[in-house]
C-alpha cells in the first residue's frame, strides 16, 4: 500500500489566545475612543453594582468587601473583554480600521456653513411656532363663536 501526498495526515491548528495588538498603528483614534467609551460604561456599571450590593452580607464579610470584590471582578472582566475586542480580535479591529478610513473621506462642513444652517433652522422654528400660535388663536375664536368651546 503506497501513500500519496493526499493521504498524509492532516494537522489541525487551533488559534492561540494572543495578547499582542492586531495591526498596531491603524485605526488608532477609533480604538482609543471605543476603549474610553467602554471604560466609562464599565465604571458606571461598577458604581451601579456597588450601590446594589450596599446591604449584601455573605457570612461574616462586611458589605464593603463584597462591594469591592464585585466591582473589581466586573472591571477586570470587562477590561479584558474590551482589550480583546478593540485590540486583538481581527474582525472587530478591521471594522474599526475601515470605519476610521471612511471617516477620513467625509466632507466636513466649515464653521461658517454650520452657523448659517443653524440660523436657518432657528428662523424656521420661530416661523413655524408663530404660525401654529396664530392658527391656535384662530381655531379658538372659531370654536368659541360656534359655542363648542367655553373658556
Amino acid at each position: 500500500m503506497t501513500r500519496t501526498t493526499n493521504d498524509a495526515p492532516r494537522i489541525t491548528t487551533f488559534p492561540t489566545m494572543s495578547f499582542t495588538i492586531y495591526k498596531p498603528g491603524q485605526g488608532y483614534w477609533t480604538r482609543v475612543m471605543s476603549a474610553i467609551a467602554a471604560a466609562l460604561l464599565v465604571l458606571m456599571g461598577a458604581a451601579w453594582l456597588w450601590k446594589l450590593l450596599a446591604n449584601a452580607r455573605i457570612r461574616e464579610f462586611e458589605p464593603i468587601y463584597i462591594q469591592a470584590a464585585a466591582a473589581v471582578i466586573l472591571i477586570v472582566i470587562f477590561t479584558l473583554l474590551t482589550y480583546w475586542l478593540v485590540g486583538v480580535k481581527p474582525r472587530s479591529v478591521d471594522f474599526m480600521i475601515a470605519t476610521e478610513g471612511e471617516m477620513k473621506k467625509v466632507n466636513w462642513s466649515t464653521r461658517r456653513e454650520v452657523l448659517g444652517s443653524t440660523w436657518v433652522v432657528i428662523g424656521l422654528v420661530v416661523l413655524v411656532g408663530a404660525l401654529i400660535f396664530v392658527f391656535d388663536l384662530l381655531f379658538t375664536w372659531i370654536f368659541q363663536s360656534l359655542r363648542v368651546l367655553e373658556v
